[in-house]
């Protein structure tokens, strides 16, 4: 009998089931999206249990094309939008609130609190990460500390806490009815509560976020066996892979060595540097997290540059201005203009990630003039994906040392050729995309597919990766400086828009 690795990708818009070979090949794919939530400016919620509702769906759908049955699956894996913080009731299985998404920035004025106690950086060496509003702790004691009756039942053992990863796999092994409360390292790093050194949830964070305990998820590596699925449709089936979205890309690019980078384009934009087994805390603006760790061997980890919005720009750019139907749309308007008419759109709309880290930011575009038109705006949107990601790939080579002259790509963006060549030429670089673009979910069923042991090895998912296409710089010097230049300039005003007043 043939088998196959299912992997469940629940993203920031959408969620996802799709069925994998040996050799990689996509058999199956069912795709919903789940409805943004924006209750006030700045406020970002997602449904969690129309997500899962959404999870149970595809799963079916994704069977059903190609009439498999469970008896057909060797494992899944699970890999999800990272840092989004769920509060549940053990009991009954209802989240005590929306899920806060990790684009949220409802938390800022708590960032200044703790920055000016202790400096932005006062927990990086513990956890990586600076504070900011996008990782899961201060989401966490948001809830905790604004919605009824959520403390009391989280230090009575009665609320649990996830991000999403947890949120799933609970509901799938069993719910209310004896369901797996865990998460894997990739995901504990984003809270802001681990400590990257012990891969353990951290006392004195606990104490300084003010954390009940009993909250936590068990930590466990990205690939090992948790339990058996117990949904209807999908019984009795190896749980055994979870990484968070970005690790899971990097995973899925096979990025095992140590400095290869991985840039995945979906809502936002994440490059990933693979840097071995010991975490190296940046001077430059990164983070540092944890990259894979499989079964008992020891934790990978990356440095890691987080944009908030870059595919995102797209759907704004369709849903909120109307200048595009759809978003596959844009590359066709910004090719009615040459150049980007000096226009520079500078997509802060929750502040600026790596390697600024400016809650304070706000959206700008510059440079318009009489002349500027739709498609100089198009462009200059897609431009701003690259440039994000040229800064981002500078502070990455002045933390490791290395030149970095080959970037893998992949992510829903990866198919617009404009914005490619455009990030080969800014970056010179080459720019590589594989033919299995859906590395996520990828990545999420080989760590699976490592544990039950349907892959025997990372050779074996080394053998598996094939280019698809190659760019190559083909701009001049002169003329990538004075762009990158007046993208610096533009990014300079979108500084501190949002003041104390």
């Amino acid at each position: 009998m043939t088998r196959y690795i299912g992997a469940i990708d629940q993203g920031t818009t959408s969620s996802r089931f799709i069925v994998f070979d040996r050799t990689g090949a996509i058999i199956s794919v069912a795709q919903k999206e789940h409805q943004q939530i924006y209750p006030e400016p700045g406020w970002v919620e997602h449904d969690a249990t129309e997500i899962w509702n959404n999870t149970v769906e595809v799963i079916a759908a994704a069977l059903k094309q190609n009439n498999f049955g469970c008896a057909d699956f060797a494992g899944v894996g699970i890999t999800n939008q990272r840092e989004t913080t769920v509060l549940w009731d053990r009991n009954s299985g209802e989240p005590l609130y929306n899920a806060l998404v990790w684009q949220d920035t409802r938390v800022d004025d708590q960032v200044v609190s703790y920055t000016q106690e202790g400096g932005q950086d006062r927990f990086r060496a513990l956890t990586g990460l600076p504070l900011a509003s996008y990782f899961s702790a201060l989401k966490l004691q948001w809830i905790l500390d604004n919605v009824t009756d959520a403390r009391a039942k989280a230090e009575a053992g009665d609320a649990i806490f996830g991000t999403i990863d947890s949120w799933i796999i609970w509901n799938l092994t069993g719910g209310v009815d004896g369901g797996l409360h865990v998460t894997d390292v990739t995901n504990a790093s984003r809270t802001q509560l681990m400590s990257l050194s012990s891969l353990e949830w951290d006392d004195s964070l606990l104490k300084v976020f003010n954390i009940p305990p009993t909250v936590l998820p068990s930590i466990l590596p990205s690939s090992h066996v948790y339990g058996l699925s117990q949904i209807e449709a999908f019984p009795d089936v190896p749980v055994a892979g979870i990484l968070g979205d970005q690790q899971a890309a990097l995973v899925g690019q096979t990025c095992f060595a140590e400095g290869e980078v991985k840039n995945t384009y979906g809502t936002g934009c994440f490059l990933l540097m693979n840097i071995g087994t010991k975490p190296q805390v940046s001077t430059a603006g990164l983070i540092t997290t944890v990259a894979y760790q499989l079964g008992s061997e020891e934790a990978h980890y990356a440095l890691e540059g987080s944009i908030a919005i870059t595919g995102a720009l797209v759907q704004w750019l369709r849903d909120n201005l109307g200048i595009i139907s759809s978003s596959a749309d844009i590359e066709k308007l910004a090719l009615e203009v040459e150049d980007n008419g000096d226009v520079y759109f500078v997509p802060a709309f929750s502040g600026l990630y790596a390697p600024h880290w400016k809650e304070s930011a706000r959206g700008v575009i510059t440079g318009l003039t009489r002349y500027v038109n739709r498609g100089h705006i198009a462009r200059a949107a897609l431009e701003a994906t690259a440039y994000q990601t040229r800064e981002v790939l500078e502070a990455m080579e002045n933390d490791s040392g290395i030149r970095i002259k080959e970037l893998r790509v992949d992510g829903g963006m990866v198919a617009n050729e404009l914005l490619m060549q455009f990030q080969s030429d800014i970056l010179d670089a080459q720019v590589i995309r594989p033919k299995i673009s859906e590395t996520t979910a990828l990545g999420a069923a080989y760590v699976a597919g490592l544990a039950v042991g349907y892959w025997s090895d990372v050779e074996e998912l080394k053998r598996n990766w094939a280019e698809d296409k190659r760019w190559l710089s083909s701009m001049d010097e002169s003329h990538r400086a004075g762009l990158y230049s007046s993208w610096q300039k533009a990014v300079t005003r979108s500084f501190d828009w949002v003041s104390d007043n």
